[in-house]
């Protein structure tokens, strides 16, 4: 495989799958993958990865096997070089370089250019037909993968490092070993009649590793035959110019294009039959000078100006009659070839309903939905919910979807955290009732008996006392207060009961009814009830659940001493019942609120009330299973003042 991904570094942020022209990137559990059937290639992942995940295979080792082995090995320059050694102002010094390293041939590229240049004139010459040029092998695999039906459109030629390969071995013997030095990643798996291929920035290592650099070198000349104008080849339009072809945008019928967007675009349009009397020069990158082999960070036009500098100064000082004899003797070398198509195209589905699920799932039901904001890598959402089905996406590289999905966990975290708070609240609160009514339960069995004795001989002394002994106040005041002891008492077992609730199947409606009933509520006291339960019955134990409703009734009645209403709302649900008994009395202060289901707590005058009412309604609630809730407002400026409870239980017995 040419191209991999180092998965240790690789963030998901999914700018591979939106440059690779062939799409021949998948991911998998966030981590890209590169798919070597349908790769072509381009390298152009390596270049746009920021985290350097993608790589390519580096092939330096074999290179030093190589020259290690004792034969002759030629070095195959490509025409782009002055765009990678900026530094170095001299060729020579390069050469040299190169030389250095063990090479026993350091031959130019731009020979071959000009060979293939002047064969693709000929044939457009000479047989009328229009060509998709073949000389960027990544362009070339691009036709053969994903457009076959233009295979017979690809000019049947080498490129022109196969053809300075067989130029090399015919002047200096079939045994020299080749050895391609250029930008392009494709061109290690172009040929097989190139025994290794590595990029500029493969010789940089090697120059590193070696110790050698321009300034310590002898300066040497490439070995001939020496190239000419296909110096120019590298930038786009290289071939036309090379070959002399006329690119007037009147009468020339050449269309070229670079870059992995137009070179796509230019045959969608050739297939769709709109380019069909043109020649096409097509290269995969901006140019070979922006090849993914030479360093990153390089300028396009200055890169260009470089090449263009060189190639000027070489056709200056170039022997063209030289140059002239050359292509005259290597003119009748066999540059042909032959290019089959090898289908790799996404097929997509007959039936829409194999997607539309995919889609869905991502929340486009709508044509309105499909935003085709291209984030995910691919054009269209149809397009990313094809390779999704293909295994080649995921759903979550779309991003509006991600994010809305961000969106809804982070609203159902709220709630969990709400929901979690308030269930922490309630436990803390049901381990400080247990903790008082085992307390409560304990105090008031330790009083019960003798406060039984206290309460019977004072209404024994009471009965036996005359009417107008002076001491008969001060029994009826004993009786009196040790009954209301008494009362306390009792409202202490009450709350510190463990009894099992008696489930019983209620009418709700009835129920409170009868709970309004045990009760007197004055003349000034409005009470209105509103029912919309559509089920009225319920698993309760109506004896207790009387008493809760008496108990909240009863201090509705205490907070509006001048009169108010009191409404009772009943709902219901299919699993649930709640009843709210709001009141338009004073309301409860916000101080007072986390006290109000506490034993002995009550915002009521001294004998006027044990502070057990609401404690003992909260415990009944919760044997149950239910919840209890208020709701007040005791600030006038807010609204209207007034209390609100309301309980929530289950239908059924849980």
């Amino acid at each position: 495989m040419l191209v991999y991904t180092i998965k240790e570094l690789c963030r998901t942020c999914y700018t591979c799958v939106r440059e690779c022209p062939a799409k021949a990137i998948r991911i998998v559990g966030g981590q890209a993958e590169v798919i070597a059937e349908r790769c072509i290639a381009c390298g152009n992942c390596t270049k746009v990865c920021s985290q350097g995940a993608k790589v390519f295979l580096e092939t330096t080792d074999r290179v030093e096997t190589l020259l290690a082995g004792g034969n002759r090995v030629a070095a195959l320059v490509a025409p782009s070089f002055p765009a990678e050694f900026s530094e170095i102002e001299d060729y020579r010094q390069l050469v040299g370089m190169i030389r250095a390293l063990g090479f026993s041939i350091v031959a130019e590229v731009s020979f071959g250019a000009d060979l293939v240049a002047n064969r693709f004139k000929n044939l457009i010459d000479e047989q009328g037909k229009y060509y998709i040029t073949s000389d960027c092998p990544s362009i070339v695999n691009y036709v053969r993968f994903y457009h076959p039906d233009l295979v017979d459109r690809l000019a049947p030629l080498v490129s022109p490092m196969v053809a300075t390969s067989r130029v090399i071995r015919k002047k200096y013997g079939n045994d020299l070993k080749t050895v391609f030095i250029g930008p392009c990643i494709a061109k290690k798996a172009e040929s097989s009649e190139i025994d290794e291929a590595i990029t500029f920035i493969e010789l940089r290592a090697l120059f590193r590793s070696k110790g050698i650099s321009h300034d310590s070198v002898t300066l040497s000349g490439f070995d001939p035959p020496v190239g000419g104008r296909g110096a120019i080849f590298p930038v786009t339009r290289g071939l036309l110019q090379t070959a002399n072809i006329d690119d007037d945008a009147i009468d020339g019928s050449i269309i070229a294009a670079e870059g992995r967007t137009d070179f796509q675009n230019a045959l969608k349009e050739l297939e769709a039959g709109l380019l069909q009397n043109s020649n096409i020069e097509l290269l995969c990158c901006e140019g070979c000078i922006m090849g993914p082999g030479l360093s990153k960070n390089g300028k396009q036009y200055n890169r260009r100006a470089l090449v263009s500098n060189y190639a000027r100064q070489k056709m200056k000082n170039l022997d063209k009659e030289e140059w002239q004899r050359n292509i005259a003797t290597y003119s009748s070398i066999n540059l042909s070839a032959r290019f089959t198509p090898e289908d790799h195209r996404v097929i997509l589905f007959d039936a829409q309903d194999d997607i539309s699920d995919i889609l869905a799932s991502m929340g486009k039901t709508t044509e309105k939905d499909h935003l085709n904001c291209g984030a995910c890598g691919y054009e269209t959402c149809v397009e990313h919910a094809i390779a999704i089905k293909k295994g080649l996406a995921e759903s979550e590289m779309c991003l509006p979807y991600t994010i809305e999905k961000l969106h809804k966990s982070v609203r159902e975290l709220e709630l969990s955290n709400e929901k979690l708070f308030s269930m922490r609240q309630a436990l803390k609160q049901s381990e400080k009732l247990a903790h008082m009514g085992q307390l409560s339960a304990g105090i008031a069995h330790e009083l019960n008996n003798p406060l039984g004795v206290v309460i019977m001989y004072s209404n024994i002394l009471l009965e036996e006392c005359a009417p107008d002994d002076p001491v008969r106040e001060d029994l009826r005041l004993i009786a009196e207060q040790a009954a209301r002891c008494k009362k306390i008492v009792s409202g202490l077992l009450n709350f510190a009961r463990k009894n099992q609730i008696n489930h019983q199947e209620v009418n709700v409606r009835e129920l409170v009814d009868h709970s309004l009933g045990s009760l007197i509520v004055p003349d000034n006291i409005n009470v209105k009830i509103e029912n919309t339960m559509a089920i009225p019955q319920a698993m309760l134990d109506p004896e207790q659940m009387t008493q809760v409703l008496s108990n909240l009734v009863k201090n509705a009645i205490d907070a509006m001493p001048d009169g108010g209403e009191i409404k009772i709302r009943l709902e219901d649900s299919p699993v649930d019942i709640s009843i709210t008994v709001s009141d338009t009395g004073t309301g409860i202060k916000e101080e007072f609120r986390s006290k109000i289901f506490e034993p002995f707590f009550t915002t009521k005058g001294i004998g006027h009330g044990t502070g057990l009412g609401l404690a003992t309604a909260y415990g009944i609630v919760k044997m149950h299973k239910g919840q209890i809730t208020l709701e007040s407002n005791d600030d006038p400026a807010k609204g209207s003042t007034g209390t609100s409870f309301k309980i929530v239980l289950p239908r059924k017995k849980e």
